[in-house]
């Protein structure tokens, strides 16, 4: 983390949060464009919101890259789980992944991150 801050400039966001779910909250998968809870909520419209106000931050600080949580519905990239809530990894990415994606914000997870330490020493 210390390498990260010194090398970036770090701003701390949660899109699931920011859409207005609670913490801690029941865990959440996507399941094609949807995304539910465990319990069967459907909560797409608070992922949703989230990863807008994520982008909207990414943009307003210049945002090239960010880095996020691997496999979750939200921030996943490469791999989310599948929506059937038994462990089972699918190729996908999360609600803001895609999103950012879509801006041409370059995503990193914490499976990659010296790949985002390599990314700005190359610079």
């Amino acid at each position: 983390m210390e390498e990260l801050k010194r090398l970036y400039n770090l701003i701390p966001v949660c899109p699931e949060v920011l859409g207005g779910l609670l913490t801690p909250r029941p865990p959440a998968e996507r399941i094609g464009d949807r995304v539910q809870t465990r319990n069967g909520i459907d909560v797409t419209e608070q992922f949703k919101r989230g990863a807008e106000l994520a982008l909207a931050i990414a943009i307003d600080k210049n945002c090239l890259c960010a880095l996020l949580k691997a496999k979750s519905p939200s921030c996943g990239y490469g791999e989310i789980y599948d929506g059937t809530f038994t462990r089972t990894l699918v190729n996908g990415v999360g609600v803001t992944s895609e999103l950012l994606l879509q801006h041409n914000i370059q995503i990193y997870t914490e499976k990659n991150v010296q790949d985002l330490i390599q990314h700005n020493s190359d610079d």
